[in-house]
Order: structure tokens, then sequence, then C-alpha cells
């Protein structure tokens, strides 16, 4: 129970942290450099939850409800506390695919969430020296190592994060539809099923930057493994859902996007 309570205050100082460079940020940096350190801040907030969280679920035992208590209750406040971040390169790639950001801006975003990430792996490594609960205390013993994350195959492993990532995507897409004080929750339990379902195979981490932070320092595999299993599975996760929602099955129905586009330049030519 007590490593329980320090691990909320732990989540509970990354959250707080993170919201007061978000809010530092808006008042200090706005324009065009706000996204870039709201992205930073964002980053570190879920890499710096998801070290706790892990550490928490291989190490304390948690009952399983207590668990997915946790995943929902907190990928709820991440939503609610990011505002226009994404915290994860696929939404970067996926807005210079959709031509609503340059090359450059991208690159540059990516870089920023990927140096938050680093940086949480920093913050978590000094908040475990402090040795503030027996599950830190031995962590620390084991010299912050953490060990082999796939319950599977690399093949089984990709293609589920590769499944989440298409999940998690289509119901960004769909999720509109949903009264907007319920699209944070309905998002989380979503993505609570997912850890559920995938956890015990890949993790269920569906995105690159985090799993950069918190599964490539893990042993079992070699660099280029990880990036087949947590970066080529959820870009093709997300491809293939814009692919199938958008050009397939308007295709199929006789509804082409490229025909709506070609129909609309007429109406904005005589407006």
């Amino acid at each position: 129970m007590i490593d329980l309570v320090v691990s909320l205050a732990v989540l509970g100082v990354a959250v707080l942290l993170s919201e007061a460079i978000r809010r530092t940020a808006a008042r200090f940096s706005p324009g065009a450099y706000w996204i870039y350190l709201l992205e930073a801040a964002s980053t570190f907030q879920l890499c710096c939850c998801t070290h706790e969280l892990k550490l928490l679920g291989e190490t304390a035992g948690l009952e399983l409800p207590i668990s997915l208590t946790l995943t929902y209750t907190m990928t709820v406040i991440h939503l609610m506390s990011f505002r226009e971040a994404t915290c994860n390169p696929s939404g970067a790639l996926e807005s210079v695919c959709r031509g609503t950001s340059s090359a450059r801006a991208a690159v540059v975003l990516i870089a920023c969430q990927f140096g938050a990430a680093v940086a949480a792996q920093y913050f978590a490594a000094s908040v475990w020296t402090l040795g503030l609960s027996e599950v830190h205390i031995s962590h620390q013993k084991f010299g912050f190592r953490c060990f082999d994350p796939l319950g599977g195959t690399l093949l089984e492993a990709a293609a589920v994060e590769l499944a989440c990532a298409f999940t998690v995507q289509a119901a960004a897409m769909h999720v509109h539809k949903v009264d907007e004080k319920l699209r944070a929750h309905v998002i989380a339990a979503v993505i609570t099923a997912l850890v559920y379902t995938g956890g015990s195979i890949s993790g269920a981490v569906f995105n690159p930057v985090l799993a950069f932070s918190v599964q490539f320092p893990c042993s079992g595999h070699t660099y280029l493994e990880y990036c087949f299993v947590y970066w080529l599975g959820p870009i093709l996760g997300m491809a293939s859902c814009i692919l199938l929602f958008e050009k397939i099955i308007p295709f199929l129905s006789g509804k082409s996007t490229i025909g709506l586009d070609v129909a609309a330049a007429p109406k904005q030519k005589t407006q």
C-alpha cells in the first residue's frame, strides 16, 4: 500500500511539473515556439508516468483491477492536460502527409519529443535513487535494469503494436461523433482495453517515442529489433487506418475523396 501511495505521489509530481512548464511556456513563449514546448512538456509527462506505472506493475504485484484503473485514470489526465500535443511522432508524420505541417516543423517537433523522452529517463532514475519505497529500492539494487519486454516473437509483438495503433487511430478519427465531455473517457477506455489485451505480448505501447524511453533500454533484443516492433509497427498501423477510412472505404462506396476535392475546387473559385 505504501508503494502505491509513493508511486501516486511521483505521478502527481510529474503531472504538476509538466503543467507548470506548459503554463510558463504559454505565458512567456507565445507564437510558433509554444507548440514545441507543449510537445516537450507533455511527452515528458507521458514518459515519466509510464516509467513509474510500468515499475509499479512489474514489481509491486498489483491486482489487475487496480492496474487497469491506474492506466485509465492516468490516460484521462493525459488527454485532458496535453491540449494540442500529440506526444507521438506518428502524429507529426500524419500532419506532414495531410499538408498541415512542413517537414522541417515535423522534424523539430519529433526532436523535442525524443529529447523529452530522454529527460524522462533521467527524471525517473533520479526519483528512484531517493529510495522512497521498497519498489524503488529493489529497482535500484538491479541498477535500474529492465528485462525483455516482449512476451511473444518479434512478428507477434509488431503485429500487436500495429493493431493497437490502428485501433487508437480509428478511435481518434471517429471520436468526434461522441459528446465532447465523453471523448477523453472513450479514448482512455480504448487504450486501457488495448493494454489489457496486448500488454503481455509487446507491452501495448503503440507510440515510438514512448517505447524509446521505456522499452528500448531493456535487455533481450537489439536496437533494430525494437525499432521493428515499436517504430515500424505503430507507423504502419496509423498509416493503414488512414488509408482504409479515408481512401479505400470512400472509394468502395463511390465517395472517393479525390472526387470530392475536385468537385469542391469550382465552389472555392466562385466564392
